[in-house]
């Protein structure tokens, strides 16, 4: 029945009538033919209404027309593709809604012409680097992104109606970005130079000509050091527990990565003084308290990290680590893979002579890590001729493996990097517009 409908025996039987958007369109079975998984290709074969509805918007089967809600405009180069094989750039037309218009037709992007090919994926590449920065304000403006320095109209806003909102709002003002007045610069200065003084002073500490022992011969933290250490950590501790106070939301403070970093920063000396006085009680259950207390003065070096609420370019390596999770995974799997072949190349080629060091498999690992890294240690190395020739490919295929996603993630912190500084460039005129501080300090 349907095929009588939609199929009558007549002399126009060979034709179909198309209607884009008001555009129509005689159009001949051996012409659509030509191309039958396309859109009207594939109406040919269709053999009930429903399944016509399903590729076109309406039909007339007394007058087998096919309606087409689009654009008349792109149809024009469609009938030129079903005459020529061959489709071709819509001057005027976005290269997005180009792709969807042929996406749609079922015409794939193989069938450009060779004049219009190479201005496509030019056009391609442009459009995917803005879609790149537009997800990337998205998340920024979702908090997810760059831990910005200038403050936030929205967290000014959850201020109001709370307790004491103007003076914990200034001080938040004042902590948060330094750009802000004379007074936040000042203590921009010195949070910084308190992180500078505390490397220095961790630094220091691990060289000898600075231990002291005591009477005991125990060796023991020189004065010096500790008062300057025990008062840094004061300082940071003073200044983590007034930006909790200030903060809009805690709960928001203490999700912040930065805050998260500078918490790290400072347990590890309130855990070791701990450990301490339990070592001094001489309690027979902490056997282990020295081991402990070591690894947790080695997590003192988490305080260089808080150098990163005053370096655009650490907070830009960050969100840059963050959003290149699928480059750094792609670079390690082919490290992984390369570095699995060569070790055991490595290993077969060597393993015969008595003058390589290279005569098992974790070995061939090290060896293959070290090369395909470029890092070159020179502690092992192929003696044989077909060892150094796995060498040489081990080597340039390393260095074509490393080079690969590279570029992606650079230019992806090239992009992050510009964009913190126009942040922090435009965060004195911003905050200022908030009125909140008088007009000598704003």
């Amino acid at each position: 029945m349907y095929g009588r409908i939609l199929h009558p025996h007549s002399p126009d039987d060979c034709f179909i009538n198309v209607n884009v958007g008001g555009f129509k369109q005689r159009m001949e079975h051996g012409v659509l033919n030509r191309f039958p998984q396309t859109r009207l290709g594939r109406l040919l074969c269709c053999s009930s209404k429903e399944a016509v509805l399903e590729l076109c918007d309406d039909f007339t089967p007394s007058e087998m027309e096919y309606y087409f809600d689009r654009n008349p405009r792109f149809f024009c180069y469609v009938i030129n593709f079903y005459l020529t094989g061959k489709i071709h750039l819509v001057e005027g037309l976005c290269v997005v809604s180009f792709v969807q218009e042929i996406e749609y037709w079922g015409i794939k992007e193989r069938h450009l012409d060779y004049c219009c090919s190479n201005k496509f994926y030019e056009l391609m590449q442009l459009a995917e680097d803005k879609s790149w920065d537009q997800r990337s304000d998205e998340l920024q403006s979702s908090g997810s992104s760059i831990e910005e320095l200038s403050v936030l109209k929205d967290d000014i806003e959850m201020f109001e109606g709370s307790w004491c909102a103007d003076v914990r709002r200034n001080i938040w003002i004042r902590l948060e970005d330094p750009a802000y007045s004379t007074s936040a610069k000042v203590m921009a200065v010195a949070s910084l130079s308190a992180v500078i003084v505390s490397i220095v002073a961790m630094c220091v500490h691990s060289m000898p000509d600075f231990n002291q022992v005591d009477h005991n011969e125990r060796e023991i933290e020189n004065p010096i050091l500790n008062f300057f250490e025990n008062l840094c950590v004061l300082f940071f501790s003073g200044e983590f527990l007034l930006r909790l106070a200030v903060a809009p939301s805690a709960r928001k403070f203490l999700c912040s990565p930065l805050n998260i970093i500078d918490l790290m920063s400072i347990m590890p000396f309130y855990f070791t003084l701990a450990c301490d006085l339990m070592a001094d009680s001489e309690n027979t259950d902490l056997e282990n308290v020295g081991k402990v207390v070591q690894i947790l003065r080695l997590m003192r070096v988490f305080r260089i990290l808080k150098l990163a609420r005053h370096s655009s370019g650490l907070r830009s390596l960050g969100a840059t680590l963050r959003n290149s999770s699928s480059e750094v995974g792609q670079l390690v799997l082919f490290l992984s893979v390369g570095i699995s072949m060569f070790s055991a190349l490595i290993y077969y080629v060597e393993n015969e002579s008595q003058e390589s060091e290279l005569q098992t498999m974790p070995i061939g690992w090290w060896w293959a890590t070290i090369s395909m890294t470029t890092v070159g240690y020179g502690d092992t190395f192929p003696v044989t001729p077909a060892g150094k020739l796995v060498g040489s490919v081990c080597i340039l295929c390393g260095l074509l493996i490393v080079a690969l996603p590279i570029t992606n993630i650079f230019n992806k912190f090239s992009k992050f990097y510009e964009r913190q500084k126009l942040i922090e460039a435009k965060a004195e005129p911003s905050t200022a517009s908030t009125g909140v501080l008088p007009s000598s300090e704003s």
